[in-house]
């Protein structure tokens, strides 16, 4: 399977169904984070890791996908963005026709530890476009801009600038407002997908112990770590 670098979001080939099958026995335990540093990858490594993840995720996302939002496009495609510069992140997006993206940076797939991270954070974005969030964002947006606006109307403002720059307010606010939830809701379905992959969801989510806590910030993007740990714990037992 090739990767390719986004320049372009067009189609890649899609990968045969297959059978979803869950091979955890019993819940397991809650996660701990381990007193040692654990090791960076080689380069050799992490690629080989980040190759088998894709091989062995991307179908089953596709099939939950399939049974969870049929009337979606569930032709994922994973790439690689290989520009310069770019931080530790992943991310979820739809090409022009539609067809969902999931993107992966160099140093994200340097930094994870092992193949449960790396599947983890793969079925965590696919979980966001089988979710709907995107067209949810888009919504959520659309009427806090509105709704600010009016009343910026409302309120004496009639200079049309001013107007549209209190709907401009109302559509970041709006947009942001439901993203913690969609942060914890693609957790806890990603945790079904990678789980069903044959991946440790919670080994996966040890990687939250590397990242830097947002906290609890007003109209911040992501929750507190500890809140997604605690939704990826209540996900895994009760798989």
């Amino acid at each position: 399977m090739r990767f390719l670098p986004i320049v372009f979001l067009f189609a890649l080939g899609a990968c045969a169904e297959v059978t979803v099958q869950s091979s955890r026995p019993a819940p397991a335990p809650a996660i701990q984070q381990s007193s040692e540093e654990v090791p960076r990858l080689s380069q050799r490594q992490a690629v080989n890791n980040f190759e088998v993840v894709v091989r062995r995720v991307e179908p089953v996302a596709e099939q939950f996908c399939r049974t969870r939002a049929p009337q979606l496009n569930c032709d994922f495609r994973i790439v690689v963005d290989n520009r310069p510069n770019q931080g530790v992140n992943a991310f979820q997006t739809l090409d022009k026709n539609g067809r969902p993206i999931i993107g992966f940076t160099i140093p994200m797939i340097a930094e994870a530890r092992n193949r449960d991270e790396l599947a983890f954070v793969m079925a965590h974005e696919a979980a966001h476009h089988i979710r709907g969030h995107i067209a949810r964002q888009q919504q959520t947006a659309a009427f806090g801009g509105l709704l600010i606006g009016t009343l910026a109307g409302a309120l004496g403002a009639t200079d049309p600038s001013a107007i549209e720059t209190a709907q401009r307010i109302g559509a970041t606010v709006g947009a942001r407002t439901y993203s913690k939830e969609f942060e914890l809701e693609a957790d806890a379905l990603g945790v079904r997908i990678a789980d069903a992959a044959g991946f440790d969801p919670l080994k996966g989510a040890e990687f939250f112990f590397r990242i830097p806590d947002p906290g609890d910030r007003f109209l911040g993007t992501h929750p507190p770590n500890a809140d997604r740990l605690r939704t990826v714990q209540r996900a895994a037992a009760g798989l």
